[in-house]
């Protein structure tokens, strides 16, 4: 069975690792070039396994170009996996291969369609989640599922990377197997139920930007869906430097801090405690964008 594997992240590269262990290397691999990398916080090169196993790799920056459906009709797959790349795949690159295309997305479907599904599984305050593999079609993520993992998750605990790295051992464990099975004649479709159907809208960087007027949980919840491997939550300094904040927690014991919103109660070591709008702090524990903490008693956030 002749394939192709397109992406160019971290899921991307699981993918690929995945199925040449398990025998199933594809015929073609296509990904961005290098000067595009900025287009993903979580680019992977994916070139370092394609030449460990032989595989050809081509570069492309636009899926439905006539050179990019030239370059996949020589190879004339029976299946085209679309692992890890955000541009949508128009009718005419899915009539190409004989069976068809995968694609993977990060919940488990029906719910969570669309865009940033991963921090909206934070931010939506999700306790079942999953991992799809579906066939593509016309619509955003709504094929016919061709394998899927279910798992629960602490909604008040889990982080992005959390579900990105059980959404990267998902597809390890997911593909190769539905690999085989495809191979033999066995095509699982099972069409995705029409209720309990959501859609994710698009989360940007500036998304990230950190409300110190709102309740201390809020503000966790936002830093554990907005840190790696995407941008980071974030705030000022009160010399209007940005600070990327990665990791907090609730500080102990309730009630011990009271200050204003955004203001800094308590520097320990490289860390730090803020006061936030509903009377509770948290204590930040990893940042960056600048050599020491802002000054106690100062304000975070831009001021006018």
């Amino acid at each position: 069975m002749k394939t192709i594997l397109v992406g160019a992240v971290e899921t991307s590269h699981a993918a690929l690792v995945s199925i040449c262990a398990a025998g199933h290397a594809p015929d073609l691999v296509m990904t961005l070039p290098p000067h595009l990398s900025h287009r993903h916080s979580d680019f992977v090169d994916l070139s370092g396994v394609a030449n460990r196993y032989g595989v050809p790799i081509e570069y492309i920056e636009k899926t439905n170009a006539p050179e990019t459906l030239e370059k996949i009709e020589a190879v004339q797959p029976d299946l085209v996996l679309v692992i890890g790349w955000s541009q949508i795949c128009d009718a005419a690159f899915r009539a190409i291969p004989r069976i068809g295309c995968i694609g993977f997305h990060p919940s488990a479907l029906p719910r969570l369609r669309g865009r940033g599904v991963i921090p909206w599984t934070v931010l939506m305050q999700e306790r079942n989640v999953g991992s799809s593999l579906f066939w593509l079609g016309e619509g955003a993520d709504d094929g016919p599922i061709a394998a899927q993992a279910r798992y629960a998750v602490d909604p008040d605990k889990v982080t992005a990377r959390d579900l990105y790295d059980r959404s990267l051992r998902a597809i390890s464990g997911l593909l190769p197997p539905l690999l085989e099975q495809i191979a033999v004649g066995d095509i699982p479709r099972e069409p995705q139920p029409q209720t309990g159907i959501s859609i994710c809208a698009r989360r940007r960087p500036e998304d990230g930007l950190i409300d110190w007027s709102r309740p201390a949980t809020e503000i966790d919840r936002l830093i554990r869906a907005s840190g790696p491997p995407y941008p980071g939550a974030f705030t000022h300094g009160p010399d209007g430097r940005q600070l990327v904040i990665t990791q907090s927690a609730p500080t102990e014991p309730d009630g011990y801090y009271i200050g204003l919103p955004g203001q800094v109660q308590a520097i320990n070591g490289q860390g730090f405690t803020v006061a936030c709008g509903d009377g509770r702090c948290l204590d930040i524990l990893e940042w960056s964008g600048a050599d020491i903490p802002p000054a106690i008693h100062s304000k975070l956030g831009k001021t006018t």
